[in-house]
């Protein structure tokens, strides 16, 4: 009862944190470790209660505020407007003179962040067209043309994912307790709830594909991982993973499924129906190599970009050569955790998927990776360049995962000795 009364008071003090304004809500960090660990520790129908109750409640916190870190949502905003106009959303770019008559005094007004010569607008990167896949986009179409209602709508997704996660894990025989790790991570209520990212629907379908791959549902776990690919693009990294078993149906599934839903855009619009895609990466510094900050430290900038491609791949195939079909997650966590570490981005919410994946059972310390994409997303804040941040939030969380996995390797060796 008394572990129950301080898991309670911890989600108290979580959902007040991130209520606060301006950055604050970062101290959500602090009630979110101490509650998640007691929440471990207290009796299952309590902890389903407090789970439920969490994995609802804060995100709806985070969406009293408007985005706070992200501008995304204006994007999301603009390609539903443009569908239900009848245009396809790959076709033209929103500041198109196509598009003139669509625009309206709240996304597009002379005090808006990006300009183009007939105008500004709230919308970022107006003169590239979007980067959303088919799935997204029908989110997009389907929602109320509110900020409001998209960041409900993904707070919806991030509790309906706490819910998936509690009945997978105890459908799976493993302790459903470990929903909290999503249910209550703060990273989720803000990148959900207040800023209202698509990446919430992603998940939710890549955490329904790992409970098919589980159960052994291979043809029904493709199809909806390529939902959940065609949705956004992370999700692709649980390929290796659930492609152990029955690899050809998985991969043929997700194929036939990311298929079907670009295939009306391709009729439309033809190869545009790649949209920004690869100009974001080169805008990123990805295709150059300026971005991936940990390996700049050791290689020149000229090797950077092929040593990532190399390290990817290797990860790729030790991860499909070493998954547990019975419990996919934990090297899909591995892959995704990689590919973190060596893309760093300053980008939180595209940390997601690896929430999800703690949550089924990777190892807790690498919700550290998760975090460490705030500091550098908040740099110029603490005097600090980009690649300098990125270089001490990633390098500390590779520290943090490199000392967890040398104290699971001297645990496991003990027995051993002992005998």
């Amino acid at each position: 009862m008394k572990r129950t009364a301080a898991a309670a008071a911890a989600l108290a003090l979580l959902l007040g944190a991130l209520l606060l304004p301006g950055r604050w809500y970062l101290l959500a960090w602090l009630p979110f470790a101490a509650g998640a660990w007691l929440v471990a520790r207290t009796g299952r129908r309590a902890a389903l209660v407090l789970v439920l109750l969490g994995g609802a409640l804060l995100p709806l916190a985070a969406a009293a505020h408007p985005p706070n870190s992200s501008d995304d949502v204006y994007r999301y905003l603009w390609d539903g407007r443009v569908q239900r106009a009848g245009i396809d959303p790959y076709r033209y770019p929103p500041a198109a003179p196509h598009l003139r008559p669509l625009r309206d005094d709240t996304l597009w007004h002379p005090g808006a962040p990006w300009c183009v010569p007939d105008g500004c607008t709230l919308i970022n990167r107006p003169a590239v067209p979007t980067i959303y896949p088919p799935v997204a986009e029908a989110l997009f179409a389907a929602l109320p043309a509110r900020v409001g209602a998209f960041q409900l709508a993904m707070a919806a997704f991030a509790a309906a994912t706490g819910a998936l996660l509690w009945f997978a894990l105890a459908s799976l025989g493993r302790d459903p307790r470990r929903a909290v790790l999503w249910a209550w991570c703060p990273l989720v209520a803000l990148e959900a709830g207040n800023n209202a990212h698509a990446d919430a629907a992603a998940v939710f379908l890549a955490a329904l594909a790992l409970l098919l791959a589980a159960r052994g549902s291979n043809a029904r776990a493709g199809a909806v991982l390529g939902l959940a690919v065609a949705t956004k693009l992370t999700p692709a990294l649980l390929v290796p993973a659930l492609s152990r078993r029955r690899p050809l149906v998985v991969l043929a599934c997700a194929a036939g499924a990311v298929a079907a839903v670009y295939l009306p855009h391709v009729l439309a619009v033809g190869p545009a129906v790649l949209g920004y895609l690869p100009g974001y990466l080169h805008e990123e510094g990805y295709a150059d190599g300026a971005r991936f900050a940990l390996l700049g430290l050791v290689l020149p900038r000229a090797l950077t970009a092929p040593a990532a491609a190399l390290i990817l791949a290797a990860a790729a195939v030790l991860v499909r050569r070493r998954a547990d079909p019975d419990r996919p997650w934990r090297a899909a966590a591995a892959m995704v955790a990689v590919t973190l570490l060596v893309a760093a981005p300053a980008y939180p919410w595209y940390a997601l998927l690896l929430v999800m994946l703690v949550a089924y059972g990777a190892p807790a310390e690498w919700l550290t990776v998760a975090a460490a994409a705030y500091l550098p997303q908040f740099a110029g804040d603490l005097g600090l360049s980009t690649a300098t941040a990125q270089r001490i939030g990633y390098g500390a969380a590779l520290l943090v995962l490199a000392t967890g996995l040398a104290l699971r390797s001297r645990r496991s060796q003990r027995p051993a000795r002992a005998g």
